[in-house]
């Protein structure tokens, strides 16, 4: 049986879509400004939008990959991607609505790989990692593209991984006591996605070192 077919006529499958899209918004803002055609433009979007999920299935030896298996994924990305793109010529948006519609892609396609990577057996600790992987990876490669450091690595871009992984961590626990519900799913989302937003709105972080003396070492 293909691994990806119980995924598509169950929530996971609207998930995993509605998180396609909002990722193609997402590469499509990071473009703005950098003189980038549409051409360019497109590829940021099918990299933010298909990167992550593409890792996980190559781990989990899901193959052919998702996206390959299903021509809808890709269609969903670029039909998204050139809409945003007509859009954004005419409104110029900010910077925080990237911010935004990373938050929301993280937060479904987190829960997405976690549930596809339990599904395929893999073990709780190997779930939360892919799926914090299928959230993230998308958007640095992106950022990679675009020669800049990752959004994931950043320290004003506060709890990103953090958040993903904490979500992810939820659904995992949730699944073992109440499989079978809607509700793993709905509290890894709420749980990536308002750790996120919380972060944003009032510049939560993980503690860091202090540079010293110039970053040498010193004291």
């Amino acid at each position: 049986m293909n691994p990806a077919e119980p995924f598509t006529a169950s929530p996971y499958f609207a998930l995993q879509h509605f998180g396609v899209a909002i990722s193609a918004v997402a590469g499509v803002l990071a473009a703005r400004g950098r003189r980038v055609d549409l051409f360019g433009v497109m590829v940021l979007a099918l990299v933010t939008a298909l990167g992550g999920g593409t890792i996980r299935d190559m781990c989990l030896g899901a193959t052919p990959v998702f996206w390959i298996d299903d021509w809808r994924y890709g269609a969903n990305c670029v039909v998204v991607g050139v809409g945003t793109f007509w859009l954004i010529r005419q409104m110029e948006p900010l910077l925080k609505y990237l911010e935004l519609a990373d938050a929301f892609a993280l937060a479904l396609f987190t829960i997405v790989g976690t549930s596809k990577s339990l599904a395929l057996g893999a073990s709780g600790l190997s779930a939360v990692v892919l799926g914090t992987v299928t959230g993230v990876a998308g958007g640095v490669l992106r950022d990679v593209l675009l020669n800049e450091l990752p959004l994931v690595f950043r320290p004003e871009i506060r709890l990103y991984a953090t958040a993903a992984i904490a979500g992810s961590t939820a659904f995992t626990l949730l699944q073992k006591f109440v499989p079978g519900t809607g509700w793993p799913m709905i509290a890894g989302v709420l749980v990536t996605l308002g750790m996120r937003l919380a972060a944003i709105r009032w510049s939560l972080s993980l503690p860091v070192f202090e540079e010293t003396d110039g970053g040498t070492g010193k004291q």
